[in-house]
C-alpha cells in the first residue's frame, strides 16, 4: 500500500512547480503601504524597487512595468512613502518579487502638494483657460457616459436626462482611487472612435485619496484634448479635481450634467409650446374676425336678399299687372279686331255691291260705246297704215286702206280725196 501512495505523488518540474506558487499567489493580492529605497531602472524600462516597513524595517523587493509606471506619474524615489497595489509572484529567473501594478501617494500631505504641483503645471500651460474651452452643443442626441454602473449616480442621471430621443452610449468604468486611472484612460480613449457628440465623466462625491484618479496628468491631458466637448461631474470637493478643471464644463452632480444636456431641448418645447400658443392664439382671432366677416356677409347677404326679394315682388306685381293689362288689351284688340272684321265685311259688301255697280254700269257705258256696236248699225271704221282715218289728211292718193265693217275687212285704193268746206254755222 505504501508503495502504490508513493506512486501516485505527483512529481513537478521546477517551471510547473513555480506556475503552481504562482496560481496559489494569486488569492493573496494587496495593498501595501511603505518607504521606497533603492530604485533601479531595468534596460526595458522596467522599474525595481524595495518598500521598507518603518517599523522593524523589513523589505520587500517590487517590481512595476513600464506600461505601467508611466500611467500614474508618480516619481519613485527614496524616502518617498507610498501606497502599492498589486499580487507576489515567483519569477522563473529572478526569484521572488512583489508585483506592482498600481501605485499612490501615501498621506494627504503628499497628495495635496503634489496636487498643487500638478496644478500649477497645467496651468501654465494654459490647459484650464476659459479660451479652451467649448460650449456644449444645441439640442445633442449622441451622448457618451462614462462612469460605474454599480452606484447610484447612473440612475440620477438617467432620471434627468428626460425623454428627448437621446442616444447614450455608456462604458463602465472603474471611478474609485488611483486604481480607476487605467480604466478610465482606457475609457476615454475608446469613446475617441465613437460617434458622439458629447462626453460625459462621473461619480459622486469622495476623499482626496478616493479622487486621486482624476488628478492624474495623463488623464487630465485625454480630457482637454478630447475631439467633442467634455463635461465633468464629479463630486464636490474644496480641492476641484484637475480633470474638472480641464474639462469644458464642470458640474457637481450628475443630475446637473443631464440637466445641461436637456436645456436647449427644454427651451425648444417652451419656445414649440409658446409658439404653438401663439398659432393657436391667432387661430383662434382670426376664427372670430372671420366669424364676424360671415355674420356681416350673412346680413348683407339678408339685405340684399330682402332688397331683392321686395324688387322681385314689385316686379311681379307689375308683371302681374302689365299680364292683366295685357289681357284686357288683347280682349279689347280682339273685339275690336272682331268688330272691324264685321265692319270691314259690311264695308266689304257695300263696297262689292257698289263696284258690281259701278262695273255694271262701265259695262253698259262701254258696250255702248264699242265700236264693234257701231259697226252692226251699219257703220265702218277705215284704216290707212294701221291707223283710223279721221280726216282726208290721214291719206293720200294711192294709198290702201282697209274698211272694216261688222263681218270683215274691205281693202281698196284711194282714188280721189274730196273735202267738204263747212260754214260757220254748219
Amino acid at each position: 500500500m505504501e508503495q502504490e501512495e508513493k506512486k501516485l505523488e505527483p512529481i513537478f518540474s521546477v517551471s510547473e512547480y513555480i506556475n503552481l506558487i504562482n496560481e496559489g499567489l494569486k488569492q493573496f493580492a494587496a495593498k501595501i503601504i511603505g518607504e521606497i529605497s533603492e530604485v533601479d531602472f531595468g534596460p526595458t524600462g522596467n522599474i525595481y524597487f524595495y518598500l521598507k516597513d518603518e517599523k522593524d524595517q523589513s523589505i520587500l523587493k517590487c517590481m512595476m512595468y513600464k506600461n505601467k509606471y508611466d500611467i500614474y506619474g508618480i516619481e519613485l524615489k527614496e524616502g518617498l512613502k507610498i501606497i502599492a497595489e498589486g499580487r507576489p509572484n515567483l519569477h522563473k529567473f529572478y526569484s521572488f518579487a512583489f508585483i506592482a501594478e498600481v501605485i499612490e501617494y501615501s498621506g494627504e500631505g503628499i497628495l495635496k502638494k503634489e496636487y498643487e504641483k500638478l496644478k500649477k503645471k497645467l496651468a501654465e500651460e494654459g490647459l484650464f483657460e476659459k479660451e479652451r474651452k467649448r460650449p456644449i452643443p444645441a439640442y445633442p442626441q449622441k451622448i457618451g457616459v462614462i462612469t460605474s454602473l454599480k452606484g447610484a449616480v447612473i440612475a440620477d442621471f438617467s432620471n434627468n436626462l428626460g425623454r428627448f430621443g437621446f442616444k447614450v452610449k455608456i462604458i463602465d468604468s472603474r471611478v474609485e482611487g488611483q486604481a480607476a486611472v487605467a480604466d478610465l484612460l482606457l475609457s476615454i480613449r475608446t469613446f475617441k472612435k465613437q460617434d458622439i457628440e458629447a462626453l460625459v465623466i462621473m461619480r459622486g462625491g469622495g476623499s482626496l485619496e478616493s479622487m486621486m484618479a482624476f488628478n492624474n496628468e495623463l488623464l487630465v491631458r485625454e480630457v482637454a484634448n478630447f475631439p467633442v466637448p467634455v463635461i465633468a461631474a464629479i463630486g464636490h470637493h474644496k480641492d476641484v479635481t484637475l480633470m474638472a478643471l480641464a474639462a469644458d464644463l464642470a458640474v457637481d452632480t450628475p443630475s446637473i450634467a443631464a440637466t445641461t444636456l436637456t436645456e436647449s431641448w427644454k427651451q425648444a418645447t417652451l419656445f414649440l409650446e409658446r409658439y404653438e400658443r401663439n398659432i393657436i392664439s391667432n387661430y383662434e382671432e382670426a376664427l372670430d374676425n372671420t366669424h364676424d366677416l360671415i355674420n356681416q356677409a350673412v346680413e348683407t347677404i339678408r339685405e340684399y336678399s330682402d332688397s331683392i326679394f321686395n324688387r322681385y315682388k314689385e316686379i311681379e306685381n307689375r308683371l302681374r299687372m302689365s299680364l292683366r293689362n295685357f289681357q284686357n288689351a288683347l280682349l279689347n284688340a280682339k273685339i275690336n279686331l272682331r268688330n272691324s272684321v264685321i265692319k270691314s265685311f259690311s264695308g266689304f259688301k257695300t263696297l262689292l255691291f257698289r263696284v258690281t255697280k259701278q262695273l255694271e254700269y262701265a259695262e253698259k257705258s262701254v258696250n255702248s260705246h264699242n265700236p264693234e256696236r257701231q259697226l252692226m248699225l251699219g257703220y265702218s271704221i277705215a284704216r290707212c297704215n294701221g291707223r283710223i282715218i279721221r280726216t282726208v289728211k290721214n291719206t293720200r292718193i294711192g294709198d290702201s286702206i282697209d274698211v272694216q265693217v261688222t263681218d270683215g275687212k274691205i281693202n281698196s285704193e284711194v282714188k280721189n280725196i274730196n273735202k267738204i268746206n263747212k260754214n260757220k254755222n254748219g
